[in-house]
């Protein structure tokens, strides 16, 4: 009996799985091609900032003064790649650093001052940064290991006694050569943990969509280095922000990205699109109440359809009232994406000067095919109505007599509703990449049960220019002003007029 215990056991201990991730990026070895020369003028630039500070001494009869020390140009060989279980190797090899600086040199009676123009040669650098993810969920540079080493330093002198310091020109560089070995690696260490970070901190991690709407893009789990790959699952979920705690149950399957031709992927389950169709649905005080109104003046078969049961109301307006009754679901698959929709109808007579008179309810199903594309880093979605049927709420004899109803109702909504959802959909919604990084070339494939996007980088802006402009901030954005891609028009109400 204890063995048989231990055996049922085991296998509910197991049945506790991590929470599937509704978003995943992998960058890949490609796209840190694409960074290797923005990384290495973005580092280029900040160990020219190194400051060095004023040396003073002597050495047997020379009493010397070094000041105003400046990196006049760099010429660093270097490469960026992904380190394996850790994160990314900036390496560099065999270059060199040319300085300039100011000296004072007392001999004797003898006093010369003037510059100095030095070059540190053989110049090696190794730092590796460690990549996870902070208490926040978002994505920080957590630890930086750096080595950095100067094979040799040259010095050369002008002026009019230059040629008679070249004998202590070893004891200077050797000086110079020290200290500015011990610059290198606290630059690239600020660099990294300070400026880099403050990159990562454009990531929308949870965010503000709209007025209604937020988004959760905190990673569920340290980020996964491979030596062609970084990969990231994101919690990829949207949220009202009047019930944040109330969310839909991620059941959907994890996306698999196999690819590694492109620079970047960005794979999207049915829980991404369906937890952002439950949060519109939930905030009730947006709920849509959308009225089509009739004029007696221009009768059409709807009125006269739904007239049979009183003639005399065709002199009236008609008024339908659209109420989506359940949240609207996705579905993915290799053939496309689709949304199914169903939503009660009233159909109300307006007659002048009377209450609004109930003529029928009934229950409509849509079915919209949805196309998914990505501009610059924004996603934005599609939709064309592609099945639609109505049907009683009372008796399958008054669903027959609505059978002449689909035809026209469906060409009014094609026409009126339609266009106003696209409106609002395809201002998109950001994916969590940095400020100053879009896609381009993109290419959708839809899979069963998620979407990917393959697509290529492209720095809008450079790295230190989008740094510089966050510091300048002192606050970071929200995503106040990015609209949703999957708000509902059926969420917003509208007034027209068959």
């Amino acid at each position: 009996p204890d063995l048989m215990s231990w055996l049922f056991l085991v296998p509910q201990q197991n049945l506790i799985y991590p929470e599937p991730p509704g978003c995943k990026i992998r960058i890949t070895d490609r796209g840190l091609e694409m960074l290797k020369a923005e990384t290495k003028r973005f580092v280029e630039e900040e160990l020219s900032n190194i400051t060095m500070p004023e040396m003073r001494g002597e050495e047997g009869r020379f009493q010397y003064t070094i000041k105003d020390v400046k990196i006049t140009e760099l010429n660093l060989t270097s490469d960026l790649r992904f380190q394996p279980d850790v994160g990314l190797l900036f390496e560099v090899q065999n270059s060199s650093i040319t300085l300039n600086f100011q000296r004072r040199i007392l001999y004797w009676l003898f006093y010369d001052e003037g510059a100095i123009n030095a070059s540190a040669e053989g110049v090696d650098i190794f730092t590796v940064l460690h990549l996870n993810k902070d208490k926040e969920g978002r994505l920080k540079i957590s630890n930086v290991d750096c080595n950095a080493s100067i094979a040799k330093m040259r010095a050369r002198f002008s002026g009019t006694l230059g040629r008679v310091y070249d004998f202590i020109g070893a004891f200077l560089t050797t000086g110079m050569r020290f200290v500015l070995n011990k610059q290198i690696c606290p630059a690239l260490n600020h660099a990294a943990l300070v400026l880099v970070n403050q990159l990562l901190e454009t990531i929308p991690v949870r965010a503000e969509v709209d007025n209604y709407v937020g988004i959760d893009y905190s990673l569920l789990n340290d980020p996964v280095v491979t030596e062609t790959s970084l990969d990231m699952d994101f919690r990829g979920m949207f949220y009202d922000l009047k019930n944040e705690n109330e969310t839909l149950v991620n059941y959907a399957v994890n996306p698999i990205v196999r690819e590694y031709d492109r620079m970047i992927y960005l794979a999207l389950s049915e829980f991404f699109f369906d937890s952002g169709l439950f949060s519109y649905f939930k905030d009730k005080s947006n709920y849509c109440s959308t009225h089509f109104r009739s004029m007696s003046q221009q009768p059409s078969i709807l009125c006269v359809c739904l007239s049979k049961q009183n003639p005399a109301l065709i002199e009236h307006p008609l008024s339908l009232e659209l109420e989506v009754t359940s949240p609207p679901r996705s579905t993915i698959k290799t053939s496309g994406a689709s949304v199914a929709v169903k939503c009660n109808v009233k159909v109300l007579v307006l007659p002048p000067g009377k209450p609004a008179v109930q003529l029928s309810s009934m229950t409509m199903e849509g079915k919209f095919n949805a196309k998914v594309s990505m501009k610059g880093k924004r996603l934005a979605i599609h939709l064309d109505l592609r099945r639609f049927k109505i049907f009683s709420n009372q008796s399958a004899l008054e669903s027959l007599a609505l059978i002449p109803l689909q035809g026209p109702l469906k060409t009014m909504l094609q026409i009126s509703v339609v266009p106003l959802i696209n409106n609002y959909t395809k201002r998109g919604v950001q994916i969590p990449l940095p400020d100053g990084l879009d896609f381009i070339e993109e290419v959708v494939e839809y899979h069963n049960g998620y979407i990917i996007v393959g697509a290529n980088l492209h720095f809008r802006t450079g790295l230190r220019e989008i740094i510089e402009r966050k510091l300048s901030e002192f606050t970071f954005p929200s995503l106040t002003s990015a609209p949703s891609s999957f708000r509902y028009c059926f969420f917003t109400s509208l007034n027209s007029r068959l």
